[in-house]
């Protein structure tokens, strides 16, 4: 089982590594960072399969993956 973590303020919401999930775990989170911006939030880290594509495909390094 791997724990992600993302920098709420640091992310842009490009939602890359929405797109990149295969099992779909990441979401846009309703609270907006101090930018204004609706941040990537990670929903259940017992289904996630620790592949890091989340976070190779992150523009801004916002995305941490602990396995």
């Amino acid at each position: 089982m791997a724990k992600i973590t993302v920098n709420r303020e640091k992310c842009k919401g490009c939602l890359l590594c929405i797109s990149i999930c295969s099992k779909g775990l990441l979401r846009v989170d309703e609270k907006l960072n101090t930018r204004g911006i609706k941040p990537v939030k990670f929903i259940d880290n017992s289904q996630c399969l620790g592949c890091m594509m989340c976070a190779v495909i992150c523009p801004d390094c916002c995305i941490e993956v602990y396995k």
